[in-house]
């Protein structure tokens, strides 16, 4: 925070009465309040750069939680997948019969004795977006998501996160009548013939199989647009952080503004001096407009 600057009343006695003099005293006056000015900036970008970091990490949590899903729905696949293996080769299966699904739902029946699951639909995004996660998803340098991203919105990537967690919960609610009626089955059909329940097994199996490669890759996409959440807040926080650092620089030259004409007013080479800090406060004011405007 810049000083209050006070001019001496003698000083101001000896200002020239003139036009000049009056731009003279009002020089360290106007200096003071462009280094204020650039000082809250410079205060406020820091403030918006921390909170862009706070948010990022928060985000970050979230998109781990979402990679955490779709590790263990890969691993329960891969489970799965396996026992099905050691299933086959221990003895020989046949077709699940759909009589030995009694009272079972089409879509029940469908998924144990046909392995047709309910179509899990990817959310559709936009280009920019689609884009961004597509650099994401290959791996692509820094500097080239940076690029694709800087196209997208945050309000882009808020509607993109809301499709996909919809299109995950439209799966999850198409399969709950399956995954309970499964487990019905699987109930009722232990104390039964063996080789039923063993051909159940096996149905249930691949079905709980695919289920969970299904939704490992919509949590994928929910975990990839919290990904780029995260970088977007980040690259947000260092533009605020460069931001806050001009500002400062620019309130360091209104400063310097200050003092010179300060000297002026008590020097005999006013012109000179205040020519010095007209130039200070010009570039001060100058820079403060670019750094607000481009940068």
């Amino acid at each position: 925070m810049a000083p209050k600057i006070q001019i001496p009343e003698n000083l101001k006695a000896d200002l020239p009465p003139n036009k000049f003099g009056k731009i003279l005293g009002a020089t360290p006056i106007i200096m003071t309040v462009i280094a204020t000015m650039l000082a809250g900036l410079a205060s406020s970008e820091m403030t918006k750069a921390q909170y862009d970091r706070a948010m990022a990490a928060q985000l970050q949590s979230k998109a781990g939680d979402q990679w955490s899903y779709f590790q263990a729905k890969k691993l329960r696949s891969a489970v799965a997948h396996n026992t099905l293996d050691l299933l086959r080769a221990a003895s020989d299966l046949a077709p699940l019969e759909p009589s030995s699904l009694p009272d079972a739902d089409p879509a029940t029946i469908a998924a144990l004795t046909k392995d047709q699951v309910p179509e899990a639909v990817p959310a559709r995004f936009d280009a920019e977006v689609q884009a961004a996660l597509d650099a994401l998803e290959s791996s692509r340098p820094e500097s080239e998501i940076a690029v694709a991203l800087g196209r997208v919105k945050p309000a882009q990537l808020a509607e993109s996160l809301v499709a996909a967690q919809a299109t995950a919960q439209a799966f999850d609610n198409a399969t709950r009548s399956i995954n309970k009626a499964s487990d019905k089955f699987d109930e009722s059909l232990a104390t039964g013939d063996r080789r039923v329940f063993r051909d159940f097994s096996a149905g249930r199996l691949r079905y709980t199989s695919t289920r969970y490669d299904a939704e490992a890759r919509l949590n994928q996409a929910i975990a990839s647009i919290y990904e780029l959440q995260v970088r977007q807040n980040n690259y947000s926080a260092e533009k605020h952080h460069r931001r806050s650092a001009k500002f400062f620089y620019g309130m360091l030259a209104a400063q310097m503004a200050v003092i010179i004409s300060t000297f002026a007013i008590a020097a005999r080479q006013r012109n000179f001096l205040w020519s010095i800090a007209a130039a200070a406060g010009t570039a001060a004011v100058g820079f403060a407009a670019y750094v607000y405007l481009y940068v």
